[in-house]
């Protein structure tokens, strides 16, 4: 009976949104193989097996795919939410610090897709979803490498799934904006800190500790996860919550400084004004959008909560 029921592979799963995602899968109807680090701090759950993984292995991720095609003879979705942040100016990680979290967002990510992806190809279906971030999308000054890793995951996802459609595979990106999880506790802070940086960084971490409290509910980004993995006609990209889904829209049609600016007239000293019709156009855009942002979406896309 159990090859007759979709089996999932879900990375990460021991809390936040990857404990939401499988809880939603199983309740769904999945077999869901939830992986963690550290098997130790995870309580049993119906409906859920937790066989201890670390994504940054290439073995332990063939070893993870073998177990659930062995125990369900098949794998229709993996879901890769397992990931690392670190904090503070780009100037302030170390290139070593840097590499962590690319091996755990990108790398981590990649070493999951291929050992999911022959068992797929070979049964002419599946679903692979990437866990992104608004963050893959919109400026993260003081989270550069965080945000380089969801731009690089992003970039991944979207050009596999070009090369997979033909196989009956999908490749979809599902973009939180803020969840409320342990993940700011969780990050990792710059391992060669300027004293340049320092209230500035102070002022980002108090902006994100914020925001992640009153982020929306993992459970959210878990009901856009399973209707990643069972609707007729799945999109390339979903927007996780209505912030995501505004600010993606925003993105598309406010130039970049109505993201990052508090004062949407305001400009850098020295700079000329805008001579040309397109860029009066853009102004007028900005000038339009920007207070929305500041009333509408979270206080870290706006200049004025990190320059205090």
């Amino acid at each position: 009976m159990t090859a007759t029921r979709p089996a999932a592979l879900v990375t990460g799963a021991s809390s936040g949104i990857g404990e939401a995602a499988a809880l939603a899968l199983a309740a769904a109807g999945f077999q869901v193989t939830g992986t963690s680090r550290n098997t130790s701090r995870v309580t049993p759950r119906d409906g859920v097996t937790f066989p201890g993984l670390d994504v940054t292995g290439d073995e332990p991720a063939g070893t993870a795919a073998r177990q659930v095609t062995g125990r369900s003879g098949r794998i229709d979705v993996l879901a890769s939410t397992a990931g690392a942040g670190t904090g503070g100016a780009a100037g302030e990680s170390s290139v070593a610090q840097a590499q962590g979290v690319f091996d755990v967002n990108v790398f981590g990510l990649i070493r999951m897709t291929k050992a999911v992806l022959p068992h797929m190809r070979a049964r002419g279906r599946g679903r692979i979803i990437d866990i992104s971030s608004m963050l893959g999308f919109i400026p993260a000054p003081y989270m550069a490498v965080y945000a380089a890793s969801k731009h690089a995951a992003g970039g991944y996802s979207e050009s596999l799934d070009h090369e997979v459609r033909e196989h009956g595979i999908r490749v979809l990106l599902a973009q939180p904006a803020v969840a409320s999880t342990p993940f700011d506790t969780n990050m990792v802070q710059a391992d060669t800190p300027l004293p340049a940086c320092a209230q500035q960084r102070r002022i980002v971490g108090d902006v994100m500790a914020a925001a992640m409290k009153d982020g929306d509910d993992p459970a959210i980004v878990a009901r856009v996860i399973v209707a990643a993995a069972t609707g007729p006609k799945p999109r390339l990209r979903y927007a996780a919550g209505p912030a995501a889904g505004r600010v993606r829209t925003l993105r598309r049609v406010v130039p970049a400084p109505g993201l990052r600016q508090a004062d949407p007239q305001a400009q850098p000293a020295g700079r000329r004004p805008a001579a040309r019709t397109g860029r009066r156009r853009r102004r007028r855009r900005c000038r339009f959008f920007a207070p929305a942002l500041s009333r509408r979406f979270p206080s870290f896309l706006s200049a004025a909560s990190w320059e205090r």
